[in-house]
């Protein structure tokens, strides 16, 4: 063989060699997006391309893909019941420490739960080959998110406002500067004052739960969805059941906080009830159209896409400024708190986000 043949063969693979990396100045001919995910979870089975818009229509343990339906929901269910179980018992004079510790091990779970189950797929779904360039050429998940946390903050924002000129309308017609003395009907108005900041109180939390419930809901049946048709049905069935079980304890201690009055009561047990239908809703609706339901469709990428990352923005919004901020930062009371109290609650939170990122790694 020549030298100038063996010259031209090694410049050949080195323009190969070249080309393929990744990170290369030099783009391959047909660039793929980085890194290539194709599979919901965060294991190795997308370690082949996709076979966009084909439905993969797995009837392989169909039995056992059923029985998840009943199987979730009830994990789900009795672990969103188990904070509300907690606060009335708590209520009827039992111990306040395992509430303490289903509350704040929920907040860690929504935390972790926004960035590794939520914004983390959302942004693979949205970078897939399958969908189309205009998805792949911005950070749309990021920036869905960072609107959704905008948005909440804005409606947080008005409420507030809203609420606060109910209860302390401005008094126009009132220009002496010696006040009368106190009347009766003076302290009847100063307790309607109060009974509407209570009201405007238990609104606000009412639409707090209720928009967060509305964010977990939606990932738990994109959830159920990837259970129904994904082929490596046994470990994600495992992963997905603790999964769901500590979603639900997290937004349990949210539901088991709402101050309702004792008719209002069932608006604690229906959301418990929402929550554990909605994965299971979405494992039925999967089995139901999986001769014609492909996860890695473009339609059905850039939906769950869209869907995941709003759902982050709203678990982030509420994870940080409700929970974190709101119970560690901004609440009085904490400063009566002892040392131990205080790390037992840092604790319980960095124990629930530690736990919920490590199942990230296969859901």
């Amino acid at each position: 063989m020549s030298p100038g043949s063996v010259a031209s063969q090694s410049l050949l693979l080195a323009e190969v060699d070249v080309a393929s990396y990744p990170f290369s100045r030099h783009p391959h001919p047909h660039p793929q997006p980085w890194p290539p995910v194709w599979s919901y979870g965060g294991s190795d089975r997308g370690a082949h391309p996709p076979r966009c818009d084909q439905p993969e229509a797995p009837d392989d343990m169909f039995i056992l893909r059923l029985v998840s339906i009943f199987v979730i929901f009830a994990a789900s269910t009795l672990a969103t019941l188990l904070p509300i179980l907690a606060a009335r018992a708590r209520r009827r004079g039992g111990s306040s420490l395992l509430l303490e510790f289903f509350k704040h091990f929920g907040s860690g779970v929504i935390i972790s739960t926004a960035f590794i189950h939520l914004l983390s797929p959302a942004f693979r779904a949205l970078n897939s080959p399958c969908v189309a360039r205009f998805w792949r050429q911005y950070p749309w998940a990021e920036a869905i998110a960072m609107t959704a946390v905008f948005s909440l903050f804005l409606v947080e924002l008005c409420a507030r406002r809203w609420s606060s000129s109910v209860q302390t309308p401005p008094d126009t017609h009132t220009t002496a500067t010696v006040r009368p003395a106190p009347s009766p009907s003076d302290s009847t108005d100063s307790s309607d004052q109060q009974l509407v900041a209570a009201e405007g109180d238990v609104r606000s939390q009412i639409i707090g739960v209720a928009i967060l419930e509305f964010g977990v809901i939606f990932h738990s049946i994109i959830v159920g969805l990837a259970l129904a048709t994904d082929p490596s049905f046994i470990v994600l069935f495992g992963v997905l059941t603790c999964h769901q079980a500590f979603e639900g304890v997290g937004l349990g201690a949210r539901l088991a906080d709402l101050q309702l009055a004792p008719r209002h009561g069932w608006i604690r047990y229906a959301g418990a009830a929402l929550f554990g239908l909605s994965t299971s809703v979405g494992i039925a609706a999967g089995l139901a159209l999986r001769h014609v339901y492909s996860p890695h469709s473009s339609t059905i990428l850039v939906v769950s896409g869209l869907c995941d990352a709003m759902s982050a923005g709203i678990l982030l919004y509420t994870g940080l400024v409700e929970l974190l901020a709101h119970e560690f930062l901004a609440d009085a009371k904490l400063d009566q708190v002892s040392n131990s109290r205080l790390t037992f609650m840092c604790a319980s939170m960095m124990l629930g986000a530690i736990v919920m990122a490590l199942l990230g790694r296969w859901a």
